[in-house]
């Protein structure tokens, strides 16, 4: 089977086509980092509209790319949710009017169930069961994976996303968009020790995460000293310290509590080096796995919902002809595989 993804949620217009044999065959990727940046965070009515200039020209060059034609194609998969309406209606409705007009399946993919798969592109995948640690923009979720659609939400983020307090802490030391990846280089220049931030709701046994109060630590520290780079180094060598140990802290209850031996990271921040470097120590302590995917696979991109479109599309799984997507969508209502 060959699944041509497509990814639209939100500021990445991703294009993939995935063969069950051969694997990844072709992989197209635009970023609008460029586009949002002058507005120093994501415009959505933007990121819809070059979505809709860029679709096409990106299924064209996967295409190409692959050497195939549209008979060669057995699917369609393409970001049905969550994200952002406008954008998720873009990939939505070429995909479904492609899979109609080239008279195959289609099948609406799930973004996290997507991340969270991610890692079975490389070389050595993880086997069920596993915890998976999804930490993006949007999301910081911490989730018993027992199967492909067996899913149990174990804890998540009450307020700010670990990856949005790193963009909203990176705006506050005036760095510019995307925030995350900036102050994560800004903290390689950090004197450790220097500010010490707190481990929200670690002192409690829970698996909830929240991170707003961090970015008001940090601001409260900006506005009183934070007039030298080097300052600025050393604030955010100690938030980005504070998210890394709550995040392992975390990780390590959630294995103690499933039992389970492996740990996946996955979503944009866990293409940050201390948050992988972090938690494969963790695990290297315990005699335990970790697996991820390649940074160019963390952030969104459609090599992910081509695979698993071509996971659910192989087990049985179709979208009907209406055009209808998810901007909020649990993936503990995904089905299991062949239900």
């Amino acid at each position: 089977m060959r699944v041509l993804g497509i990814e639209t949620s939100c500021d990445e217009t991703g294009v993939a086509i995935y063969d069950q044999d051969q694997g990844l065959i072709a992989n197209q990727l635009y970023s609008q980092v460029k586009i949002h940046a002058n507005y120093g965070g994501i415009v959505p009515e933007l990121a819809s509209r070059n979505h809709v200039h860029k679709i096409v020209p990106l299924i064209q060059s996967a295409m190409s790319q692959a050497g195939l034609n549209a008979s060669e194609i057995h699917g369609v998969s393409y970001t049905a949710g969550p994200g952002l309406v406008g954008a998720l209606m873009v990939g939505a409705t070429v995909g479904r009017a492609l899979a109609y007009a080239w008279r195959v399946a289609a099948v609406a993919v799930h973004h996290m169930e997507g991340h969270l798969l991610a890692p079975m592109l490389e070389e050595n995948p993880p086997t069920f069961p596993f915890v998976a640690l999804l930490i993006s923009g949007g999301h910081t979720q911490l989730i018993a994976v027992t199967d492909i659609g067996k899913y149990q939400l174990l804890g998540e983020s009450l307020d700010d996303a670990a990856g949005e307090a790193f963009d909203k802490t990176a705006k506050l030391l005036g760095l510019d968009y995307p925030g995350g990846p900036m102050l994560a280089r800004l903290a390689q220049q950090g004197v450790p020790g220097r500010y010490t931030f707190p481990r929200p709701m670690t002192a409690s046994s829970g698996l909830e995460f929240s991170f707003s109060g961090l970015k008001t630590f940090a601001a409260n520290i900006v506005r009183a000293e934070a007039d030298d780079h080097q300052t600025r180094a050393d604030v955010a060598r100690a938030f980005e310290d504070a998210i890394v140990e709550t995040l392992i802290i975390k990780c390590r209850r959630a294995l103690d509590l499933t039992g389970f031996k492996r740990l996946v990271i996955a979503g944009g921040v866990s293409a940050n080096q201390s948050v992988r470097e972090n938690l494969r120590e963790m695990m290297r302590q315990r005699g335990e796995e970790v697996f991820y995917a390649r940074p160019e696979f963390c952030t969104d991109n459609g090599a992910m919902i081509a695979y698993a479109g071509m996971v659910r599309l192989r087990s049985g799984t179709f979208a009907n002809l209406a055009v209808s997507v998810l901007p909020r969508w649990s993936l503990e209502e995904l089905s299991e595989l062949g239900a």
